[in-house]
């Protein structure tokens, strides 16, 4: 076996860069390699075309919409009615246009989320567009997006929740396996070409109290064989989730990575075995390849919305991102190797708000008028650096420039592990910013500066880096004034908390914190009796213990007699989403005292934490 990887690895080092040996999505290394033998096998590992293709497209949509679109819920319980379901004025070809304004090349829907109601009249439950009073029933949201999607040139992906709260089999794993496959199905053989197929590991106990194991293996290759084409994210092989939902992507972003995919045979114990999750900061260096026994092709997608919560609520039409947000969270996924998924719900009426599609455009706008045309003069042709190698560039006359662009080849490999900039300023180099990664792209912001030449040294990388673009910008600051949080509908400063002092999670101030050991009630003297349709609780920003997720809440008129409030009794998503979430009651509570009980912290730690709790008035 030793002479063989010799013979593999001398084959490889002597041959020149068009002839050199690429592994397409992963290699197993050879049992004995050595740490440096493992990075140059690392180092050849190159995308499959369908991830070629999906990293170029760099910005994708999400759409969230569906009956928690109608009940103002963000996860349903299945035990909706599906007449709630009833967009006024749906209009596939307004989102479709509206993303393709804002430099979108895919759209992603919701076909079905956790609450189980479908999207398309599916022969495999009732509870879905069919058995809705809107288009008579006879309604298709999957159909008229797929089809606008290709009369405006945009791709199209679909969103399938593997967890259902609606299926009675739920919990029957064959059973309820079988339904999901035939969900895929009617979805990958009905609706044309469909590019990516995106599902989370959202997973629970069925109504038999059993935990649902899904079929990975032939859920994919279900797909497989439909849809050759598509890419499959998250649970799927190919594209990688990056592990939050704030659209960050990491400083240093490897595509080539010994974690695996989960869905995977053996994935979840070589990963545990390696110690990685999705939230590992490290997911590619020399140290981690060295200790692993084979590395994938398996890119990090960013997903996050532009509002608050994932679908869309009236409330939160205050705090639509902001257009210097947005390019903030470019910068940070697309400029750091990722490819951006961000969410734009519909409203109730079935059409991007207005607020939403203004922001659309104007991020549009920007990265359109500020990356149309690079500076430096000249053009600038393909760099096979070694490690150590620099490579000027000249700018353009008198220009100011505050941005660069760095492009790997990744057709042969993501190899690139540091690299250094420096700009020639009246005659004298100075150092404008240092770096890891690049992979497909990476964007790197530095002080104005009106330079005659910029450098570029690779200063370490993995065999021969193949440098394929490099750009020079002028990229306008924009100023965000930042997002109004409305916590509460009426002032909380004559509010009260009872038997102990908690001020902070009632002070107006979502900076400020209360926390407690252990799982603490907090009781509140509103001050006086008011008629109540829901509360707002708001997480630590910073994270750390004590954010509840299941909890009870009970309403009192007199502080002695109390009652429980009907509301779902968790702040879903919390966890991957830790933004200050809205519980509606569904109806209206008079009341002046209000007790939350947490009955489970997010990561099962004895603790609780509050930043804000607010209320939401009947109007």
């Amino acid at each position: 076996m030793r002479r063989q990887l010799t013979i593999i690895l001398a084959t490889l080092i002597a041959g020149c860069a068009p002839t050199e040996r690429l592994y397409t999505k992963s290699v197993t290394f050879p049992e004995g390699a050595t740490a440096e033998q493992k990075i140059e096998l690392a180092s050849r590992v190159v995308p499959t075309k369908e991830q070629f293709e999906w990293q170029q497209m760099e910005l994708t949509a999400f759409i969230h919409f569906g009956i928690n679109t109608f009940t103002d819920q963000e996860w349903g319980d299945g035990t909706e009615n599906p007449n709630l379901f009833n967009p006024t004025a749906l209009d596939c070809e307004q989102w479709v246009t509206t993303l393709k304004r804002g430099g979108f090349k895919m759209v992603i829907l919701t076909a079905k989320h956790h609450d189980g109601f479908c999207l398309w009249p599916t022969a495999t439950t009732s509870h879905s567009v069919k058995s809705s009073a809107w288009r008579d029933g006879k309604g298709d949201v999957v159909r008229e997006l797929s089809e606008a999607c290709r009369k405006h040139g945009l791709k199209f992906g679909v969103y399938l929740s593997p967890w259902d709260r609606n299926a009675k089999c739920y919990g029957d794993s064959p059973a309820y396996n079988a339904l999901f496959i035939a969900q895929l199905r009617e979805l990958l053989t009905n609706y044309g070409a469909v590019d990516e197929v995106w599902f989370d590991g959202a997973c629970a106990e069925g109504p038999n109290g059993k935990r649902q194991e899904y079929d990975w293996e032939s859920i994919l290759a279900t797909i497989h064989s439909l849809q050759p084409n598509a890419v499959t994210a998250i649970m799927g092989d190919d594209v990688r989730w990056v592990g939050n939902e704030g659209g960050r992507g990491r400083t240093t972003e490897w595509s080539v990575t010994p974690y695996t995919p989960k869905s995977v045979a053996g994935g979840v114990e070589s990963n545990a075995a390696l110690g990685l999750e999705e939230m590992s900061r490290d997911l590619g260096s020399r140290e981690l390849v060295s200790r692993a026994n084979g590395v994938n092709w398996y890119p990090s997608e960013v997903d996050v919305s532009i509002r608050p919560g994932w679908f869309y609520h009236a409330w939160q039409d205050d705090e639509v991102r902001s257009v210097a947000n947005l390019v903030d969270i470019y910068y940070s996924s697309v400029g750091r190797n990722s490819v951006l998924l961000l969410n734009i719900p519909p409203d109730r009426r079935g059409l991007i708000n207005e607020i939403d599609a203004e922001r659309i455009a104007a991020f549009g706008d920007y990265l359109t008028e500020n990356f149309n045309k690079s500076l430096i003069k000249g053009k600038n042709s393909y760099w096979r650096a070694s490690a150590g190698e620099s490579r000027e560039f000249q700018v353009e006359s008198g220009k100011m420039v505050n941005t660069l662009l760095l492009m790997e080849d990744i057709s042969r490999g993501q190899r690139v592990e540091k690299f250094r900039v420096e700009a020639l300023v009246n005659g004298r180099w100075h150092h404008l910013a240092d770096g890891t990664t690049i992979g497909y792209k990476r964007l790197i912001r530095f002080s104005d500066c009106r330079a005659e030449r910029i450098r570029v040294t690779i200063e370490e990388c993995r065999t021969t880096a193949n440098i394929e673009s490099i750009g020079l910008y002028y990229a306008e600051r924009l100023k965000d004034e930042g997002r109004v949080v409305i916590t509460s509908e009426i002032p909380t400063d004559k509010w009260l908390t009872l038997g102990f002092d908690a001020h902070k999670a009632i002070d107006g101030n979502i900076a400020t914190v209360w926390q407690s050991e252990g799982l603490t009630p907090i009781t509140i003297d509103l001050g006086e009796t008011l008629d109540i349709t829901g509360i707002c609780y708001a997480p630590a920003a910073e994270g750390g213990k004590g954010t509840i997720f299941r909890y009870n809440l009970l309403s009192s008129l007199d502080g002695t007699t109390w009652s429980e409030c009907v509301v779902d009794g968790e702040f879903s998503n919390i966890k991957n989403n830790p933004i200050p979430y809205i519980a509606s009651f569904g109806r209206t509570i008079t009341a002046r005292y209000l007790r939350l009980e947490p009955l489970e912290e997010i990561d099962g730690n004895n603790a609780t934490s509050i930043a804000e709790l607010g209320i939401l008035l009947a109007r």
